[in-house]
């Protein structure tokens, strides 16, 4: 862990509320998209992010120094999302409207991104976190099981699916052709 990140912690620690906003304001971004890729609704992401940064202030005494930071708080991120979608599920409410995309998106002029993102976002919960944490966040094998809580072998098999469901998905559109077909 770098040294500045470990003083902020200890900062935080001791109630030096600077400090955390700083740590806060290097993860937000990430922890928000954890959040979004469990729950697929940007208004409950918004609102399970800032419960995961609660939840992580809170139990800031019970982090293990050895382990990788940002690996801890995206669990706590992932827990708390996974929490609101139990609940989410068990109100029984109609399913809440899916995201329509990010405006920055469009700024990207790419379609086949898009498509990419689009694919990404229609896929099952399971298969669609790995995938997020691991080629949007860079996170490797072993980090995407502690967060998930699973073994590297699930995650390796969820992201070949992930990846299998996607290319079948931009083939369906048209956006790629199929190699083997």
């Amino acid at each position: 862990m770098p040294a500045e990140e470990l003083e902020l912690i200890q900062r935080s620690l001791n109630g030096d509320l600077e400090a955390w906003g700083e740590i806060v304001s290097r993860y937000k971004e990430a922890v928000f998209a954890v959040t979004l890729s469990i729950l697929r609704n940007y208004a409950d992401a918004e609102d399970a992010t800032q419960d995961a940064f609660i939840r992580a202030y809170e139990n800031l005494r019970k982090y293990d120094l050895s382990r990788k930071f940002s690996t801890w708080l995206f669990t706590v991120a992932a827990n708390v999302a996974k929490n609101a979608l139990r609940k989410r599920r068990r109100a029984k409410d109609p399913p809440l409207p899916e995201m329509d995309g990010d405006p920055a998106e469009e700024a990207y002029g790419d379609l086949r991104l898009e498509a990419v993102r689009q694919a990404v976002a229609e896929l099952p919960e399971t298969y669609r976190a790995p995938i997020v944490l691991y080629y949007w966040h860079g996170l490797p094998l072993e980090e995407i099981g502690e967060v998930l809580g699973l073994p590297v072998g699930t995650v390796k098999t969820r992201l070949h699916r992930a990846r299998a469901l996607i290319r079948a998905k931009l083939v369906q559109e048209g956006v790629i052709r199929d190699a083997v077909g």
